[in-house]
């Protein structure tokens, strides 16, 4: 019998090591691994074949989407051992049923194509990501991405209908069931959401679409700080309803980053201050939205709630504002390394939160640079930290470890989570065993045992090696 190697050879492998680069390093370029082999299949039958091949030779297995993840869950490991199984070639859209609001897609459709192919059936599928553009729908599903419009619909677990998965044994699982009710028993398909690849191989999704808006305001406001955010949320979802689909804090670095990243972006205000929101409503019928939005912004500047504030006049304008909020990512991205945290906390403790961490970064790190953003309509706040200019790269990983640390310490007091929607990853393990409650890492091991008894399935992430 030809060794496993020779066997997995028939897949497609990536040899070429200029190639292969992109499939060894994460997004960030914070990690890097090794891989026995790269596979492309092109069907969900072939995905089994090489799933059957690795449990018979017990040789670990790592699906990989877009490879966008912040955490290093698609990245082998550094020994070699892992085979790279990338989902990119099963990208068809099976089916899309505009009637029953649903589509059926295979797991590398980017995310951006599932936005435009819906859009033109007058739908909208909502999971909205700042890397949807080369992100995949697979990995957003195995990692139960959140985004920008968690507030309206949820997180990604909400937008799925149905899976077919490759077990780790090589079985094919189709639960492909484009049902909006079935209370038939447990929801396999939820456990395999969010399982970063530990419990099987998601090959093809059917999700839940919604009707396409036809009406969408986009303000940008002046805030005191993070508490009059909050307060400004609370007016927001009295008025506006369901209609609100995002809220988002940036603070003033934010805005001063995005800056660096595009030059000619210019400040949307001619008021300066510590934090600002960005906030969207949409709507499709006979709602008039631009006089329910006036309406609210009205009560809230007479409420103190706002300082100063504009509404984009056109898709060009808000497109605009957007670009602050998604380019002060690039802009962290340009000072180098940094921490980037995923933290959530109920929406009623985000300022307190801030406060606390602000105090205890300045007194431990003085010299660090906090940058604070998020999500205020589902508590998800990403503190991230820069490195004081000109430190040492080889001082830094040591330096963001402890601005870590800091920033988790804070969340027990708040109840609060390590991992909102990036997960757990290879990068947040030894953070998310920690604080793991003894019951919980005997369940969440059971059903590790069970899906995947010889461990091949992504080890080391959510669970050690």
């Amino acid at each position: 019998m030809p060794p496993i190697d020779d066997h997995l050879a028939i897949f497609d492998p990536v040899t070429d090591p200029d190639q292969a680069e992109r499939y060894l390093t994460d997004w960030p370029r914070d990690a890097k691994g090794r891989a026995r082999a790269i596979l492309r299949p092109r069907t969900v039958e072939e995905v089994a074949q090489i799933v059957r091949l690795c449990a018979a030779a017990a040789i670990p297995v790592v699906p990989q989407g877009g490879h966008t993840g912040l955490v290093a869950g698609g990245v082998p490991s550094a020994d070699g051992t892992e085979v790279v199984v990338s989902l990119e070639r099963l990208n068809h859209i099976r089916e899309i049923d505009p009637a029953n609001f649903s589509m059926t897609v295979e797991a590398g459709c980017i995310l951006a194509n599932l936005h435009a192919v819906a859009s033109e059936h007058e739908r909208l599928f909502p999971l909205a990501l700042g890397a949807q553009g080369s992100c995949q729908i697979g990995g957003n599903v195995a990692t139960n991405a959140g985004g920008l419009n968690v507030l309206r619909y949820g997180m990604t677990r909400n937008l799925v209908l149905g899976i077919e998965a490759v077990l780790p044994d090589g079985q094919i699982w189709n639960g492909l069931r484009k049902l909006h009710k079935n209370n038939t028993g447990y929801d396999l398909k939820q456990l395999l959401i969010g399982s970063e690849g530990t419990l099987g191989i998601i090959t093809a999704v059917s999700l839940r679409l919604f009707p396409k808006p036809t009406q969408v305001e986009t303000a940008f406001l002046a805030v005191e700080n993070p508490a009059a955010a909050v307060a400004l949320y609370g007016l927001a979802r009295r008025d506006l309803s369901d209609l609100l689909s995002a809220f988002e804090l940036i603070g003033h670095v934010g805005v001063e980053l995005a800056q660096e990243a595009t030059p000619d972006l210019r400040h949307p205000l001619e008021t300066r201050s510590s934090h600002y929101v960005l906030m969207e409503a949409s709507a499709s019928g006979l709602v008039d939205l631009s006089a329910l939005m006036q309406r609210f912004l009205e009560s809230a500047m007479e409420a103190g709630h706002v300082l100063d504030g504009t509404v984009a006049a056109n898709s060009a304008q808000a497109g605009a504002l957007w670009r602050i909020r998604e380019d002060l990512v690039e802009g962290q991205a340009r000072r180098g390394r940094h921490l980037r945290t995923d933290v959530s906390v109920p929406i009623s403790d985000i300022a307190a939160f801030l406060a606390k961490t602000d105090a205890a970064l300045a007194q431990a790190e003085p010299n660090a640079i906090p940058v604070a953003y998020g999500h205020v309509g589902d508590g998800n706040l990403h503190y991230n930290v820069l490195p004081p200019p000109h430190m040492a790269e080889g001082d830094k990983p040591a330096f963001l470890k402890r601005c870590e640390q800091v920033v988790y310490a804070a969340l027990p007091e708040f109840a609060g989570s390590i991992s909102a929607e990036h997960g757990i990853g290879r990068a947040k393990l030894g953070s998310y065993l920690k604080g793991l409650a003894p019951e919980e890492k005997a369940l969440t091991e059971g059903v590790k045992r069970l899906f995947d008894p010889k461990g091949i399935m992504s080890p080391g992430r959510l669970f050690e090696v």
